[in-house]
């Protein structure tokens, strides 16, 4: 049998693992933990006989059996080798894991498929989140799936409506509010606990119990373990996740050796990247956050402890890059590779090359990117800006001597 508990990461006190807790009684965050010996036969040969999805990896999973389990089929995303784009970047073996082929476009799925397996677990009578909005759209559908109500609140001016849309479709109950998503996560929080739902933003710990995964299904398709695993940053719990996830493999014996975690964030809201920059004990926060990435448009994020962990245990590396390095990135993917994904998405790549440019990242390693999200979540106007199409009149003609000049700039 399982032994699963909850722990905090600072003073490790512990909670047995059906209490309803998003912090530690000291104000630290926690961690889902299992006592790895009780896990049972743990292998690569059997996770390799089942289905390809987050569920694969179950003795890995805070859960004893399947019973109410709530999927969508998340996981199992392609990881794909991008030699023209290596090419770009400057690196030799590189490769993207494209979160975008989840169920609702986002690796977010990864976690709310356990959030409210939990959440059914603990006989929640509703669920909620704050969110920018891949949060908002991964728990409407999880919640529809689950049959349990749900209420999302997303700040009014900065949710790309691809994601609104998404929520809003599911059924979900959705609150604009007036304000930050950091103002709406405070008040989430704070509302949750004294009507009763489950708040299921990335401060709950057993939502990165899902997300953690990306690392298993990384070294499963890789069949071996990268040097640099990058990732976009924003409230720090996905990098959080995946470093979780490469620990525990290597304390079960699936793996022999760690990656150096890399987290990227934009220009305009960086609080984490200038912690680990500029050494400071605690975080500033970021008041008014901006970027165009904005599912990582956020200036205080709750799991920076974790992250902070993540970046310092893998001897990582972190770099902020401008709105124009990251739609830069987002071109390069998709012209070059043929992967569409949203800007916080490319932001791990702008990353790369920002870091390989400035001889901080050793090209020469094995580096896999984890892109978070579709492109079609986030199809804001300023994207589009240069890549306006040609208008041509109905003339047999004109278009075929259109043709045959497009084709001869193309090659």
């Amino acid at each position: 049998m399982k032994k699963v508990w909850q722990e905090c990461i600072e003073c490790h006190s512990t909670y047995y693992a059906d209490i309803i807790k998003y912090r530690c009684d000291c104000g630290g965050l926690l961690e889902v933990r299992m006592d790895l010996e009780s896990l049972g036969d743990v292998s690569w040969d059997k996770f390799r006989s089942r289905k390809f999805n987050v569920w694969r990896y179950f003795e890995l999973l805070p859960f004893e059996g399947y019973n109410r389990v709530v999927s969508l089929d998340e996981g199992g995303t392609p990881l794909y080798k991008c030699e023209k784009l290596a090419d770009w970047l400057g690196a030799r073996d590189l490769y993207v894991k494209y979160e975008g082929m989840n169920p609702t476009g986002s690796f977010k799925d990864r976690g709310m498929c356990i959030g409210i397996t939990k959440a059914l677990k603990l006989g929640a009578k509703g669920v909620a989140c704050a969110s920018t909005g891949n949060t908002a759209a991964s728990l409407a559908a999880y919640s529809a799936k689950a049959g349990i109500p749900c209420i999302v609140m997303v700040p009014k001016q900065a949710v790309a409506l691809g994601k609104l849309f998404q929520a809003m479709l599911y059924g979900a109950k959705v609150v604009r509010l007036e304000g930050t998503f950091d103002e709406a996560l405070n008040l989430v929080w704070k509302v949750a606990e004294e009507v009763g739902a489950y708040l299921l933003n990335s401060i709950n710990p057993w939502r990165l119990e899902g997300q953690k995964t990306v690392a298993f299904e990384t070294v499963d398709q890789l069949g071996r373990v990268p040097g640099y695993v990058a990732l976009p940053v924003g409230n720090c719990g996905n990098i959080a996740a995946a470093w979780k996830g490469f620990r525990e493999m290597e304390a079960v014996g699936l793996i022999n050796e760690r990656p150096s975690m890399v987290g990227i964030q934009s220009e305009g809201a960086s609080p984490f990247v200038d912690l680990v920059k500029e050494g400071l004990a605690t975080l500033k926060p970021v008041e008014k956050p901006s970027t165009i990435a904005s599912a990582i448009r956020i200036g205080r994020p709750v799991n920076w402890k974790k992250a902070l962990l993540a970046v310092k245990e893998s001897d990582g590396l972190v770099a902020k890059v401008s709105d124009n390095e990251i739609i830069e990135a987002q071109r390069m993917l998709a012209s070059l590779e043929g992967i569409g994904v949203e800007p916080a998405a490319a932001a791990s790549v702008a990353g790369v090359k920002k870091l390989i440019e400035s001889g901080d990242m050793d090209a020469n390693d094995t580096i896999v990117c984890i892109c978070t999200g579709s492109m079609l979540k986030d199809p804001s106007p300023e994207l589009i800006k240069g890549l306006e199409s040609i208008d041509v009149m109905p003339n047999p003609e004109l278009v075929r001597n259109l043709f045959a000049y497009l084709l001869s700039r193309r090659s």
